[in-house]
């Protein structure tokens, strides 16, 4: 039984632009090959850190949700483990609101506000 996933991981500061996504690319087919569907995926760049990292203040975060046999989460972890790039990780299972809050989320539903008020003023109207 497939379960959903959202895992976010920090990348070092210290690649270039391409060698980050090469990073991303590689975690990306590595949960095709173990027959993962990935829902959605979002890079939200170069961040401070709330904390230093192995002496590093900065870092690439990641995000990738996932559909996934949860046999495969402890060898995608392992990968992370191993990975001398990646400073951080967390994998969350997604219980059905995260899962429907993320999907309103990616839809732009969720946080805009001009939406929210469109939504708002037609509920007063009925």
């Amino acid at each position: 039984m497939h379960k959903q996933y959202e895992t976010v991981f920090i990348i070092t500061p210290l690649l270039t632009e391409d060698q980050v996504k090469g990073v991303a690319q590689k975690y990306r087919d590595y949960l095709a090959s173990q027959g993962a569907e990935i829902i959605h995926e979002e890079n939200w760049g170069l961040r401070k850190l709330a904390y230093p990292i192995k002496k590093k203040t900065n870092g690439f975060y990641h995000l990738i949700e996932f559909k996934a046999d949860p046999s495969i989460i402890d060898r995608f972890e392992l990968e992370f483990r191993r990975d001398e790039q990646v400073l951080r990780y967390l994998t969350v299972i997604e219980d059905r609101h995260m899962a429907e809050y993320n999907s309103r989320r990616v839809k732009g539903e969720v946080g805009n506000k001009e939406k929210m008020q469109n939504r708002t003023s037609q509920l007063e109207k009925a």
